[in-house]
């Protein structure tokens, strides 16, 4: 009888075990190292932001898939007039927003009109610049007329900066999102979490999860103690790569590399007086040594690169010869520019962990020719405004994690403040182009000619390395955008 009882006891406690897996097995948590500085992609800047909105509470026209193909969101359709400059859209029916207000055209035309508004707080305004009207023809279709041919339209309108909102909700997007998408927004813990839930009313194919959490670990330490822990279901950039191999030998856990959009660079305040000359310039980017960087900060992931764009990319061209590793080339052309005895730079560095390791070791390089670094390490939230938005810097570390943003070489206001008009004649080619060999044809004359500008020292293609439970399904291996898109993952 006491063998029965304990056999009954034991049911008992597994079925309560059981029971409470099949409780949480449709809840999941994500590590994530930056916290986003607010949860608006229409007004910030922050890769973290649409890290946790993309696609899960927010949603454009169009959106992208993970093989970087553009597919329909909350446009059903489109259709595009024979000389390229009229976009018609008819957006699907029965769509509403968190609050339960109806999406319509109108929301559209907001949306749009709001990104191109002399107030516009919007970080690619540019690359709208082109829609010279929207106009409402019915609740469900919407016309953008177009001022000349723009090839990479859809491609933008895909981005996290062209979301629709709606006029409701959008002065409270910042810290209370409310979006179309299939998570709605639930809690934010600041320095800690922000949690989404289930949108039940959600007009397309619904969320197999009914919760996600994204923690914030900046650490590398506790971002191991997390996942070994299992308080952490998935990490998909994790911060310490020499740690990748421990999980590897660990069979709860799967380690997947995938490529991403992140051009890791040495961005370089070209309005400062010694790196205007671009002697300086080269010489910084031949002191640098790209793969004891990449060995050294990223324990041997990511693909060095010698312009800004990505080698996965079919119109790529490799330039990292024309800035080889090459110590006496560069104490030479700083002597030419007057610097013989040396110069002294800032060097401001962000808190991932491939920005302050390779902060340093770039230091030490660059001290090999005879530039010596004052390095600061700032918060995210000091970063944006110091650099990104007030420019006071002289050199700094960051990876540019937009899809195909080249164009930001031809924006004078952009922070590393590069003016040129070569680059802007080839941008304006570009967006008029529509054929797509044509496209990849201009695309590899930018790429030569801010490498033959030396506007920035390029260094690496950030690669993704993801550590996650092996039962966890449908998270992305790669990035084609800033985004961890959690509408297709489940528990297997």
């Amino acid at each position: 009888m006491k063998s029965l009882a304990l056999s009954i006891a034991a049911a008992a406690l597994a079925g309560s075990f059981w029971a409470q897996s099949a409780a949480n097995a449709a809840d999941v948590t994500i590590g994530m190292q930056l916290e986003p500085p607010m949860l608006d992609p229409t007004a910030g800047a922050a890769a973290a932001i649409d890290e946790v909105v993309y696609a899960n509470v927010f949603e454009g026209l169009v959106r992208f898939a993970e093989d970087g193909s553009i597919r329909p969101a909350l446009a059903e359709s489109w259709d595009i007039s024979d000389d390229g400059l009229t976009y018609t859209f008819t957006l699907h029916d029965g769509v509403t927003f968190h609050d339960g207000t109806a999406l319509t055209a109108e929301d559209v035309k907001f949306s749009l009109d709001r990104i191109g508004a002399d107030d516009s707080k919007n970080a690619q305004k540019a690359l709208y610049a082109a829609i010279e009207s929207v106009d409402v023809v019915d609740e469900r279709t919407v016309r953008l007329t177009l001022s000349q041919p723009t090839g990479a339209l859809l491609f933008n309108l895909a981005w996290g900066d062209a979301i629709i909102v709606a006029p409701e909700s959008v002065a409270t997007n910042a810290t209370q999102p409310v979006g179309t998408g299939p998570f709605r927004f639930s809690r934010w813990t600041k320095a800690d979490s922000i949690e989404l839930v289930k949108n039940p009313d959600y007009w397309g194919e619904p969320a197999k999860l009914d919760a996600v959490t994204f923690k914030f670990i900046s650490d590398p330490t506790a971002a191991f103690s997390a996942m070994m822990a299992e308080d952490v279901d998935a990490f998909p950039v994790f911060p310490a790569p020499e740690i990748l191999d421990q999980f590897r030998a660990d069979a709860r856990f799967e380690v997947v590399v995938g490529s991403t959009e992140g051009e890791t660079i040495l961005s370089i305040n070209n309005e400062r007086p010694a790196l205007s000359d671009i002697r300086v310039r080269k010489a910084i980017a031949h002191a640098i040594d790209r793969q004891a960087i990449i060995d050294g900060a990223m324990f041997g992931y990511g693909t060095p690169i010698g312009t800004h764009f990505a080698p996965h990319h079919p119109a790529y061209v490799d330039l990292t010869g024309q800035s080889a590793h090459d110590p006496d080339l560069a104490r030479t052309l700083l002597a030419e520019a007057g610097h013989a005895d040396g110069l002294t730079l800032s060097l401001k560095l962000p808190p991932p962990s491939y920005a302050r390791r390779g902060g340093e070791i770039i230091a030490a390089q660059l001290r090999e020719v005879g530039i010596e670094t004052e390095i600061a390490n700032l918060e995210w939230a000091q970063w944006l405004e110091q650099v990104f938005r007030g420019k006071d810097f002289d050199l700094t570390i960051v990876s540019h994690t937009e899809p195909l943003d080249i164009g930001i070489y031809a924006r004078d206001d952009y922070y590393f403040q590069y003016r040129s008009d070569a680059v802007k004649e080839l941008n304006a080619k570009l967006n008029a182009a529509t054929d797509p060999a044509a496209r990849e044809e201009v695309l590899r004359a930018m790429q030569q000619q801010i490498a033959d500008d030396y506007v920035n020292g390029y260094l690496f293609q950030l690669a993704r390395t993801s550590v996650r439970n092996k039962r966890l399904k449908g998270l992305w291996q790669n990035l084609p955008t800033q985004a961890n898109d959690m509408t297709a993952v489940h528990w297997e």
